[in-house]
């Protein structure tokens, strides 16, 4: 018996071929896309209010991993250029990176936790970069390899 390729009470499988590209863009329209990149910043902190060790005045090397959702593609196939994220957290970082954050605003009136960079940074990505069609979907501060902050607004 000859396969037609359908199969009893599904519908036929779409068949992806140059000839038809169509067919496939139709495939993706309900499509996210989600792009990851990160930097790396050094600062100091200390925690106000903390009993511990981390009161006192000590650093981090920090990373910035930024998270963009993505619903469409532009003419040349790309959500958003992994540059035009990396550049937007460079320059969002740019003030921090070096310096002791407990005199920096915001953070000079609030505490500079790993969750407080994490939202401050959040909000800032989102005003430089959403879109109609892009937008910063989480953020995630990393302290050390063992100690992350995820923050989302979605």
């Amino acid at each position: 018996m000859a396969r037609s390729g359908a199969r009893p009470g599904r519908p036929p499988r779409p068949r992806f071929t140059r000839e038809r590209p169509a067919e496939y863009k139709l495939a993706f329209v309900a499509a996210i896309y989600r792009l990851k990149t990160h930097v790396d910043f050094s600062s100091a902190h200390q925690l106000r209010g903390y009993d511990g060790p981390c009161a006192r005045l000590h650093g981090h090397n920090y990373r910035l991993e930024v998270e963009v959702e993505a619903n469409g593609l532009d003419d040349i196939g790309l959500a958003v250029d992994f540059r035009t994220i990396r550049e937007a957290a460079r320059e969002h970082v740019a003030d921090l990176d070096h310096r002791n954050l407990n005199e920096i605003p915001p953070f000079d009136e609030l505490n500079p936790t790993a969750e407080n960079l994490a939202m401050v940074l959040y909000r800032r990505l989102s005003a430089t970069l959403d879109s109609e069609r892009v937008w910063v979907a989480a953020v995630t501060i990393s302290e050390t390899d063992r100690s992350s902050v995820r923050y989302s607004e979605r």
